[in-house]
């Protein structure tokens, strides 16, 4: 992933959190995916009153990027209005290991401070994960 890239997914999933539905824990989250061919897709969290059935904006993004006839994930940015670095929950690093290899780079970043964005990789997120194929 070159500057530009990462410049440009941050500034998705920071435009995505604005459309977040999070009446319940008042917790926006962003994120978009960089797919194969540079394309980048986005989503946001979107909370229901039966908690159990809320999606979390990595997931949303993934499901775009599938949806658009994506399935190799390059890249993730996850981005928050609240006051600590956004990590993808437990579900969404699974989720993600279905479509990204370990090496893919994950940035988290706190809304206005895209430059200060954290990076990792998913496989120090997620180490020894559950695959049925190898992808890794």
């Amino acid at each position: 992933m070159n500057s530009q890239q990462r410049t440009r997914l941050l500034d998705a999933a920071e435009r995505a959190l604005r459309n977040a539905h999070a009446p319940y824990s008042h917790y926006r989250v962003g994120a978009a995916v960089l797919a194969d061919g540079g394309n980048i897709f986005a989503g946001c969290n979107v909370e229901n009153a039966s908690y159990g059935l809320t999606m979390c904006a990595e997931r949303v993004a993934i499901g775009a990027a599938l949806a658009a006839g994506n399935k190799n994930i390059r890249a993730v940015a996850v981005v928050s209005d609240g006051p600590e670095a956004p990590w993808p929950c437990g579900a969404c690093r699974q989720v993600l290991v279905e479509f990204a290899k370990d090496d893919a780079p994950v940035l988290v970043a706190i809304r206005g401070h895209l430059r200060a964005a954290e990076l990792t990789t998913l496989g120090e997120l997620l180490p020894h994960a559950f695959r049925l194929g190898e992808r890794a």
